[in-house]
């Protein structure tokens, strides 16, 4: 038999919470996070809108805050979410070994003082042209030694080790959206094989900075409904227009079972299915078919010795672009057949927008928490549905139902799909 992996701490920072409950009560009303962007002056760009971690200061989750205050956003922030769901868990005041207990994360690249890199081209740039040597040497002075590590993608696991004292298998997942689901899988698998007891596993993303937007914007991927910021994500509508961009954090505690309970762990769930597929198609776009979606629903849905039947809830990818929506749709339909039309569907990027490599996380966090409280959260701005898109999308207004088993939907760029099966927990 093997090992069963439970959930025993999470932890959330969002567009619409500064924690796990606060975000979980934002969701339940349909409240959106999405506002003007604040970080940075955005006013030139086509897209001026985000979904902002708003006020975020590691001061309210840590006291040792002042040791990180030269590391970026995306670090800080995995920090925030690791504290929140290591003080739910109980494990801080528990014993665990050092070396059966492991980090896992997805998460994107850090990012440096804007200002002070347009500062370093411009005082590098001479007739037009950037001196390269000019630009290294002066690079050296100019540049924030931390926050330039910190550019690394796997820094903020490392920290997170060093931090929480996580020994045990210490790895970085970057494949895009799908990052921080398919490192709660992989994290589930090590657990499952017996090379770990415990892995705080799931993502962190800030992209909420001019380098990070401008890539989106010129792939023509983002809503530019800048005068209207709340409406603006409007997941399987006829009127959307694209992604809106979020940031913000999603921990997951998993556990082996009986690990969990010989120290009287609180239990919020199981992870008990996952699958991680791509489409080998194109960067930027989903196979028409949904192929890859297809295999990775029905992957873990196997993973899990489940059938279609009993998935009572799927949070959907559901990013607002005119592809992405109409795909999924197709994809789930083929996965559920008539089964599809009955199942309750929602897409929370309507309220905290894309929160790229922290989003799988805090989606899988809100499939436990629906599963907890008997709420389904809704996919808010669903005004004009698209014909293509004729599912039940809880529009609107979150909806009483119990559910047991839930499925966690995270598409990616590149063709990345991981799918996680979530169920309540019971002996």
């Amino acid at each position: 038999m093997r090992r069963r992996v439970v959930v025993t701490g999470m932890g959330m920072l969002t567009p619409v919470g500064a924690d796990t409950e606060s975000s979980w009560t934002a969701l339940q009303e349909g409240r959106s996070g999405v506002g003007p962007i604040t970080l940075f002056n955005a006013s030139g760009l086509a897209t001026r809108i985000a979904g902002e971690v708003s006020g975020f200061r590691l001061s309210d989750y840590r006291t040792d805050a002042a040791r990180w205050a030269d590391y970026t956003r995306t670090s800080l922030m995995a920090l925030a979410a690791g504290t929140l769901a290591m003080k739910d868990s109980g494990l801080q005041e528990s014993r665990v070994d050092p070396g059966r207990f492991g980090v896992y994360l997805g998460s994107g690249e850090g990012q440096q003082d804007f200002d002070r890199f347009v500062d370093l081209v411009h005082t590098s740039t001479s007739e037009g042209r950037v001196d390269s040597s000019r630009f290294t040497s002066r690079g050296a002075q100019f540049l924030h030694p931390t926050a330039e590590a910190d550019q690394e993608h796997g820094g903020p696991a490392g920290h997170l080790a060093a931090v929480f004292q996580a020994q045990g298998p210490n790895s970085t997942c970057q494949t895009a959206c799908a990052a921080s689901a398919q490192a709660i899988g992989e994290a589930t698998e090590l657990i499952r094989l017996g090379d770990a007891d415990v892995m705080l596993a799931g993502g962190t993303h800030s992209m909420v900075h001019p380098l990070g937007l401008t890539g989106f914007i010129l792939l023509t991927a983002m809503s530019t409904r800048n005068e209207e910021p709340r409406t603006a994500s409007r997941p399987f509508d006829a009127d959307r227009d694209g992604f809106v961009l979020g940031e913000g954090g999603g921990l997951l505690v998993l556990e082996e079972l009986e690990h969990a309970r010989a120290r009287g762990a609180r239990i919020h769930g199981e992870v008990v299915g996952y699958s991680s597929t791509a489409d080998a198609f194109r960067l930027t776009d989903s196979h028409e078919s949904g192929r890859g979606a297809v295999m990775a629903m029905r992957g873990a849905l196997a993973d899990a010795g489940l059938n279609p039947l009993e998935v009572g809830y799927i949070n959907a990818h559901g990013t607002s672009t005119p592809s992405n929506d109409t795909i999924e749709t197709l994809a789930i339909k083929q996965v559920f057949g008539d089964y599809a039309y009955k199942v309750p569907i929602s897409s929370t990027k309507s309220m905290t927008g894309h929160l790229v490599s922290a989003g799988g996380a805090v989606e899988a966090i809100t499939c436990l928490l629906a599963m907890r409280d008997e709420v389904l959260p809704p996919t808010i701005n669903l005004n004009n549905p698209d014909p293509d898109c004729d599912l039940d999308y809880i529009p609107h207004v979150a909806r009483r139902r119990r559910v047991d088993v839930a499925l966690s939907n995270s598409f990616g760029f590149g063709g990345q799909n991981s799918v996680l099966v979530l169920r309540r927990f019971s002996a």
